[in-house]
């Protein structure tokens, strides 16, 4: 009875925990370039169980054998065993602005920040009061050169992260459309990084992920990427199944919060009622 109180227990953490990614992945349904987390179950180790008022032994001239009865199996409870990140590619969103990027394949932009450069999908980019491209952080997006310099009105990203600017930009130039693109030229390219193997890389908070370990260092694609401005990529998460799940989660936490209850009330009657 304790056993099951246990396993009972066992399956209401792990549902506790994955109730948790479930609602972080609906909280960031909106966000920009996030993608979800999944939660993986594994089971601690099942027990033989044999009949033990037997002794199991049968003797001949020849030796003896055990025929101990078999009972089956007991299973012993879940654990969480990863919460691992799916990096599906999500839905492109045309927004029209020039600040806007998102990625088509693999890689990730990098964003130079406090703690050492972090890697996103979140291409909504802004100019800061510096002329610096930077984030929603405000921290500054990298080329290969370091952090990239334009102008709001001056700024063209090709498909392979190549970033132009007209050189013959006047100073009075206000809009989009007084920029003519005479000479553009070449200043420098996105950073764009992926990493050898993708599922080890961690999360780290406001949309950032890092290198670990596992992961390997940050080098450039291998699979090919594109960029395309004027479009945000969407978040994979489908709001649908993540309510799906989620209901069905909150039904095996209860089936679990019965198992508990009822192997407690039968132990209370074991001790209270038969031993007396």
């Amino acid at each position: 009875m304790i056993r099951g109180i246990y396993t009972g227990a066992a399956g209401m953490l792990a549902d506790m925990t994955q109730l948790d990614t479930i609602a972080n992945n609906l909280a960031n349904v909106d966000t920009s370039g996030y993608k979800k987390d999944v939660t993986i179950f594994k089971s601690f180790p099942e027990m033989l169980i044999r009949r033990t008022d037997d002794n199991g032994l049968n003797v001949v001239p020849a030796g003896s054998w055990d025929t101990m009865p078999l009972v089956g199996k007991l299973g012993t409870g879940v654990e969480v065993n990863e919460v691992f990140t799916q990096h599906v590619q999500g839905a492109l969103k045309k927004t029209d602005n020039p600040l806007d990027f998102a990625l088509q394949g693999d890689g990730f932009f990098s964003i130079q920040t406090p703690d050492g450069e972090r890697y996103t999908r979140d291409g909504a980019f802004f100019i800061d009061k510096k002329g610096f491209l930077v984030n929603k952080s405000g921290h500054k997006v990298l080329g290969e050169s370091g952090p990239i310099r334009v102008d709001q009105y001056n700024v063209r990203v090709g498909k392979d992260g190549e970033i132009l600017v007209n050189a013959q930009v006047g100073d009075r130039m206000t809009g989009r459309e007084d920029n003519k693109w005479e000479n553009p030229v070449v200043i420098d390219r996105l950073k764009i990084r992926s990493f050898p193997f993708l599922r080890e890389v961690k999360k780290s908070g406001a949309n950032y992920y890092q290198e670990s370990a596992e992961s390997g260092p940050a080098i450039p694609p291998q699979k090919g990427f594109q960029v395309e401005q004027g479009f945000l990529e969407k978040s994979n998460v489908n709001v649908v199944r993540e309510m799906v799940r989620m209901i069905e989660v909150q039904r095996h936490y209860e089936a679990n919060q019965k198992v508990v209850t009822s192997e407690d009330a039968a132990l209370g009657k074991l001790l209270n009622e038969v031993a007396r």
